[in-house]
């Protein structure tokens, strides 16, 4: 059953986020680059579990639509901290709306009421399912994700 759900709503993020580099997964970068404080590639990159050479790839992308910008890290100067310009900032935020409008869409034949509570008990699941996958923190990425 979630396995439905989920295409349904996989193909609707999908094109929800066509025009942005990366799609979903440049979603998932330029929401980190939002965050708080700032982190590098490589914690970018374990936290999402994506490739670190793809994600070089990616943010060279979403840097050149002026989404993201690399600086150098106070703390090491050798490492570059990952940032969302404003350009990217209003993008994530636009583009989380149309996530929720997606969400609510794929959710459509519950009620208010019903929709709020499948998505609390899939937020609850999802944070469980950090047992399943220790080498990342789940739970606190549906956080950032979510909003």
């Amino acid at each position: 059953m979630l396995g439905v759900v989920f295409r349904a709503y996989a193909k609707a993020a999908e094109h929800a986020l066509s025009d942005l580099p990366g799609g979903p997964r440049g979603y998932q970068v330029l929401t980190a680059a939002v965050g708080e404080p700032p982190r590098n590639q490589g914690a970018i990159a374990e936290d999402l579990g994506i490739d670190r050479t793809i994600l070089t790839y990616l943010i060279d992308d979403l840097e050149k639509q002026d989404l993201v910008a690399r600086r150098p890290d106070p703390a090491d100067r050798r490492s570059r901290l990952i940032v969302a310009t404003d350009t990217g900032r209003r993008s994530q935020e636009a583009h989380r709306s149309a996530l929720r409008h997606v969400e609510a869409h794929v959710l459509s034949s519950l009620a208010p009421e019903q929709s709020e509570a499948f998505r609390a008990l899939l937020q609850q699941v999802a944070c469980s399912a950090q047992r399943l996958d220790p080498m990342s923190d789940l739970c606190e990425a549906v956080k950032k994700i979510d909003g």
